[in-house]
């Protein structure tokens, strides 16, 4: 930490839907706690407020990162504009408004510095997970509310794809910042591949996440490779659709949900795996990629997903395809050709060392300067 660092003594306030500790916590919550992390290194003091619930107490200091927890899910917006408000948060010199759909309104409740963190726009999400009136409004409050309300603030994107989408969106001017995840350090682990073909779904099991699509490929192709297996690894509310979904097909043992696990159990299935199949409908940036990549385990996307498109180095470190039957035939492609998998894993394992979250952290704690001195930034990571 460098005494003359100007975010020495700054305090930086998060509003987050979720922490990595929440039940539905994923990759999102894991970037934002690293940054915060990068943060407190550099001498600042952050507060990360975010919904409560069961697996964490409503306030706790976790590596120097102050934790408030209030709210459900979906009144946590109103409990974070009231929070900023009052100065539960202290009194922050800068605002992170993480916007996963939705933003908390902060704009509204302080004067101070905004940083708009976004990972993706959800405009296909939103009739997939809310479909009806409710979808409809939160698709309108993302598409015009939140560009009009933050359109003097810094934003910052986790890929070019997204920058892009803020851009059609309405968000003008030179302040969209980009700041990619990084990879965590390769868990050890032994064994290397598994002797038969096995493919491996890794991620919360929610509707956009479209697990479906793999365990519709992977039947297809049992056809060919008869002990075939897909190992889906997550929980979420969405796991008793999927498995009533592999019992209309007659998985049987074709499909293995491993629930939550463990990250050394995490990372054995990766070591396991011949790919990973990523058929999620959309992505800010897709952490299980690089996670996989450590392991020498190319990846298997929808380039529509966006954040794929950088994660993913085409046919150097994965395949990126258009629909369900490209799907398909990528995962059969690579099930079958050893040298074309081999030569892939190697791209994947160099492709996960290109991005780190050091460089991610310093990053983004020059946007946090920059909104502390009142400039904005736009740059690529």
């Amino acid at each position: 930490m460098l005494e003359d660092d100007p975010l020495r003594g700054k305090e930086v306030a998060f509003l987050s839907w979720r922490d990595t500790r929440n039940p539905e916590g994923g990759g999102a919550e894991r970037y934002l706690e690293t940054i915060a992390a990068g943060l407190v290194a550099r001498g600042a003091r952050v507060t990360v407020f975010c919904a409560a619930h069961a697996a964490a107490p409503p306030e706790e200091v976790v590596d120097g990162v102050r934790f408030v927890r209030r709210g459900t899910k979906l009144s946590v917006y109103l409990e974070g504009m009231r929070a900023l408000r009052r100065g539960d948060l202290g009194d922050p010199d800068v605002v992170v408004d993480v916007q996963n759909g939705l933003p908390f309104f902060t704009r509204l409740v302080t004067r101070k510095p905004v940083v708009v963190l976004v990972h993706h726009v959800h405009r296909e999400q939103w009739p997939v997970v809310y479909p009806g009136l409710t979808g409809r409004v939160g698709w309108f409050i993302e598409r015009r509310v939140a560009p009009l309300l933050y359109r003097r603030s810094q934003y910052v994107a986790v890929s070019r794809a997204t920058r892009r989408e803020l851009v059609d969106l309405g968000v003008r001017g030179p302040r969209v910042a980009v700041v990619h995840n990084g990879t965590d350090p390769v868990v050890p682990v032994a064994g290397g591949e598994s002797a038969t073909p096995l493919v491996a779904v890794v991620g919360r099991l929610v509707p956009h996440k479209r697990v479906e699509h793999a365990i519709d490929a992977v039947l297809d192709l049992r056809a060919t490779y008869p002990d075939l297996v897909l190992e889906v690894v997550g929980s979420g509310w969405w796991e008793a659709r999927l498995r009533e979904h592999a019992a209309s097909r007659g998985a049987d043992d074709a499909v293995v949900f491993r629930g939550h696990l463990d990250e050394a159990a995490k990372h054995e299935v990766y070591e396991r795996a011949w790919v990973l199949a990523l058929p999620s409908l959309k992505e800010g940036w897709g952490l299980v990629v690089g996670e996989a990549g450590m392991h020498g385990t190319p990846t298997v996307a929808y380039r529509e997903a966006g954040g794929t498109q950088e994660s993913v180095v085409e046919e150097v470190s994965g395949v990126l395809v258009d629909d369900p039957d490209g799907f398909t035939a990528a995962l059969g492609a690579l099930l079958g050709d050893p040298e074309e998998r081999a030569r892939l894993g190697r791209g994947a394992r160099v492709t996960s060392h290109a991005f780190t979250w050091e460089h991610a952290q310093e990053s983004f704690a020059q946007v946090v300067r920059a909104a502390l001195a009142g400039r904005r930034v736009d740059a690529a990571d």
